[in-house]
């Protein structure tokens, strides 16, 4: 056993005799388990932009005055880091000076507002950006930051096999009750899991350190696979909907019982070394709700087309949900340069 036993109060602590590295060439299967079983049904998804969208709901109204200019932006097929660096270039500031709330997804049609610091009375023109419309403009004294807003708002079609239209429908109605695991989303461990490769080489080396612009994506996706793997056992032992929460790994007080926190530490052992790397980064415990239960969740059927709306709270993943409905059936996603 990697780990001491743990205090009720505390974060179990790995005792140094941990292994460098972690599981030896380990594997990163995203596909977790399944709270209603694996769907049989297959799904047509993200076919077209419009079959996903995203609206972010700010959860307040600008100010109207301050040294901030917040923009309001739809955007189709273009990343939000991406736009945040040419507002930027166009105002003449450094990147760090452009806040927005969280990132969205790419392929889709999304709004979300970006906020641009720009001290002074005078406020240069907005750029035309390709992909991109200016919903709205105002003045507000603070830097918009991640998980500043109350949530997105999300329309989705889903394209069903017609033969699964009846197996959806009852998939359906039981999220409607129970909710969905709260898993991270597979956006959070980067394309094809490279950020949890990378992970893996740095906590392997031998002063494992998480540097630069990516190392916070890195952590984070650290963060989240192993809550994904706390989440996973529960929901093989169907506990998922009886546990409140599950850690966000790091260092200092924890609010889980004793028996709680020494369950996490043997579902976590193997994955000492990650733990430990997590607790010397900073970072501090949490906890994060097992059950994901959208608001506002409904749904019709055009033919064999499902049509989708429901608000989800900053941080948690749309695909979560959808997953227990059908096997998501995208196209290929296109390269994309490195930011």
């Amino acid at each position: 056993m990697f780990f001491a036993t743990p205090n009720p109060h505390e974060s179990p602590a790995v005792t140094e005799s941990a292994p460098d590295t972690g599981p030896q060439n380990p594997e990163f299967s995203l596909t977790f388990p399944y709270s209603l079983g694996c769907p049989p049904v297959g799904a047509g998804f993200r076919s077209q932009l419009e079959d996903f969208q995203v609206v972010e709901d700010l959860g307040f109204a600008p100010a109207g005055s301050g040294e901030h200019l917040l923009l309001q932006i739809r955007k189709r097929n273009e990343n939000t880091r991406w736009v945040a660096r040419l507002l930027g270039e166009h105002y003449g500031i450094p990147e760090l000076g452009v806040g927005y709330c969280g990132l969205k997804d790419r392929r889709a049609v999304t709004t979300q507002w970006f906020s641009v610091q720009l001290p002074g009375a005078d406020t240069p023109a907005p750029p035309s950006l390709p992909g991109c419309e200016l919903l709205a403009s105002a003045r507000h004294p603070k830097k918009l930051r991640p998980g500043m807003h109350r949530g997105n708002d999300f329309a989705i079609v889903l394209r069903v096999d017609p033969e699964g239209v009846a197996e959806v429908q009852q998939r359906l109605e039981a999220v409607a009750r129970h909710g969905v695991p709260n898993y991270f989303g597979e956006q959070r461990f980067g394309r094809d899991g490279n950020n949890l490769r990378e992970v893996a080489r740095i906590v392997g080396s031998r002063q494992p350190r998480f540097k630069g612009q990516r190392g916070g994506l890195y952590l984070s996706a650290a963060r989240a696979w192993l809550f994904n793997l706390v989440l996973g056992e529960r929901v093989r032992q169907q506990l998922w909907t009886e546990v409140a929460d599950g850690p966000l790994w790091g260092r200092g007080r924890s609010a889980a019982s004793e028996t709680l926190a020494r369950d996490e530490a043997e579902i976590l052992a193997p994955w000492a070394p990650w733990c430990l790397a997590l607790e010397h980064s900073g970072l501090k415990q949490e906890r994060r709700p097992l059950v994901l239960a959208p608001q506002n969740f409904v749904w019709h059927w055009q033919g064999s087309d499902l049509h989708l709306a429901f608000s989800l709270p900053p941080g948690t993943f749309a695909t979560s949900l959808l997953r227990e409905l059908a096997q998501l059936q995208a196209p290929p996603i296109p390269h994309q340069p490195a930011l």
